[in-house]
């Protein structure tokens, strides 16, 4: 060991209230403490026996979810270390809507493998350069393990097949129920070139009460408020979008109006109401049967579209208002008036009907089976641009877990349109890497094989935390070592973990039909390594003071001690 020189006492670098700390013991080992504690935190919700975690926020929202991105989201992380970990699963939430677990878990294992190596005696710099060969090679053995595709053009059951091990992951047992949702939903949106699925064609709307089994696919938009007239049903009708008030003007200044008499009275109101009711008519006599508003609509204007028998809806959100413009193919008019031919849009069917309790206005196709279906008419077969999943559930809370795996699985479809290849699922695609890696580490010279070995010991993380989840920590390492075994055996690339145990813990994920897409699995390996490297490379951290400002109130004592 070198003789340590001491330093001079008074030498001030930086102002006061920084903290500077560097060096192996004090930065690099406690970042990736950080970042452990923190992919430790999500691992026991991976997989399909994944634990929930009860998430409260800032502002006192209770989560409760096995959502990785979500309880990432909600949970404010301050270490800058583990920051790094949280923006990489951020990336893959964009970029692929799925796996952003496997990236923390990843990138987590990968720096407690470099722990070890650091103790040793190894330089970051080594095992940089080790995991950043191992991460080359491990993609290019994937490019190899892919058993099969995506039919082109897709098959309903297809997508249902590609989509259950994504959803069973957020909400196992009702992974068939909702793989049938979504992919009749992103069936009935798909346009004629499938990469141009857009994701947010496929809305959700969740009713409380009822069970899941109750939940319906609608081929339009839902919105969960009646109809403001008394007009509660039109088949066939032109649509008018509005973005103002459908209300009589006002001016933007004060005036005052001097009347001596009974006559000057009732003249000033009436000569509004007709002003109004002739705008009214206008748009009446341009045959539109159904009016969105997108604020308020007054009493007076409710009264002469009752009269005239058109059917008014109010929407306030502008991003619903955009939505719909789409789906009736409408302009928004941010005038009252008549549109013209090319500003209206046309609907099949608008009606209010009750879903357990609530009513809600559906606008939506005739479909096949509905009395009046005729293909034959014009735009009778034509597809409809958004269509909607009415979740039923019994809390709010299990309604917004339900919409997080129907995302979860909308994002898959979207991934697999892009890249249509599958790979093995049940941590079989990670456990042959390892294998494969760790071959390739032993052959390689230099202090960067260590490296390359302990990143292919790292990605046994995987299959070892699914079965820990669903068997338990004893358990879990004897299904991870008969894995091993049987993927030594020739012909052995597909067995993974087996997580209902029905016979020793391992099943063919090809067999079973347990697929994961390529591409999310590609995009994983590249994020949780580049997050791994980028903590490694790190050797000293300097925090400056926080800047003043009013500090956030604490609550006295423990909310939850009462």
């Amino acid at each position: 060991m070198s003789l340590k020189v001491p330093k001079a006492q008074n030498l001030q670098l930086f102002k006061d209230g920084y903290k500077h700390l560097q060096g192996l013991e004090d930065a690099v080992l406690r970042n990736i403490q950080a970042v452990a504690e923190l992919s430790d935190l999500v691992r026991t919700s991976f997989g399909p026996n994944g634990r929930n975690k009860l998430v409260i926020n800032h502002i006192g929202k209770l989560f409760v979810t096995s959502d990785a991105a979500t309880i990432i989201r909600e949970i404010e992380v301050v270490h800058p270390a583990a920051k790094l970990l949280v923006m990489a699963s951020q990336a893959q939430e964009a970029e692929m809507g799925d796996a952003t677990n496997s990236v923390m878990i990843l990138a987590g294992e990968m720096l407690k493998k470099a722990e070890q190596l650091l103790i040793i005696g190894l330089h970051p710099s080594e095992i940089i350069k080790g995991y950043e060969l191992a991460s080359t090679k491990a993609l290019a053995e994937l490019e190899t393990l892919s058993t099969s595709t995506l039919p082109s053009p897709p098959t309903k059951s297809a997508l249902a097949t590609a989509l259950k091990p994504a959803i069973a992951s957020k909400q196992y047992g009702y992974e068939d129920q909702l793989a049938n949702l979504v992919a009749e939903a992103a069936l009935a949106v798909m346009p004629p070139n499938p990469k141009n699925f857009n994701v947010d064609n496929v809305r959700v709307v969740k009713i409380m009460g009822g069970s899941l089994s109750g939940s319906t696919v609608v081929r339009g938009m839902v919105f969960g408020r009646e109809p403001e007239g008394i007009v509660k049903k039109v088949k066939k009708a032109k649509v008018a979008v509005f973005t103002c008030a459908l209300d009589i003007a006002q001016t933007e200044t004060k005036g005052t109006v001097l009347i001596r008499n009974a006559d000057e009275m009732l003249n000033f109101t009436s000569g509004e109401e007709k002003h109004l009711e002739k705008i009214f008519q206008e748009i009446a006599d341009s045959g539109v049967k159904v009016i969105i508003a997108g604020s308020a609509v007054g009493e007076l204007a409710l009264h002469y579209l009752n009269r005239m028998n058109i059917a008014v809806l109010k929407v306030l959100s502008k991003f619903d208002l955009r939505r719909l413009c789409r789906v009736v193919n409408a302009t928004p008019l941010a005038r009252v008036g008549a549109p013209t031919a090319e500003e209206a849009g046309f609907v099949d069917v608008f009606e209010s009907i009750e879903i357990g309790g609530d009513r809600v206005t559906v606008l939506r196709q005739v479909i096949d089976g509905d009395p009046d279906y005729d293909p034959s008419a014009p735009g009778g077969g034509e597809k409809t641009r958004t269509a909607t999943i009415v979740l039923r559930g019994a809390t709010q809370n299990r309604l917004d877990d339900l919409e997080r795996a129907v995302d979860d699985g909308v994002n898959v479809i979207k991934a697999l349109l892009k890249d249509a290849r599958l790979v093995p699922g049940a941590g079989a695609t990670e456990l042959e890497l390892a294998k494969r890696v760790e071959a390739y580490g032993s052959g390689l010279k230099g202090l960067s094989q260590h490296a390359v070995r302990r990143w292919a010991q790292a990605l046994e993380v995987v299959p070892r935390t699914l079965a820990e989840n669903a068997l338990g920590g004893g358990e879990g390492n004897e299904v991870v070592s008969r894995l091993w075994a049987k993927h030594e055996s020739a012909g052995g690339e597909a067995w993974g973990v087996d997580v209902e145990a029905e016979t020793d813990g391992t099943l063919s994920a090809t067999e079973h039909e347990i697929l994961d897409s390529l591409a999310a699995k590609q995009w994983a390996i590249k994020l949780a390594t580049e997050a791994a490297t980028s903590v490694l490379s790190v050797d000293s951290i300097i925090m400056s003071r926080p800047a003043g400002g009013p500090k956030i109130p604490q609550q006295s004592g423990n909310w939850d001690e009462d």
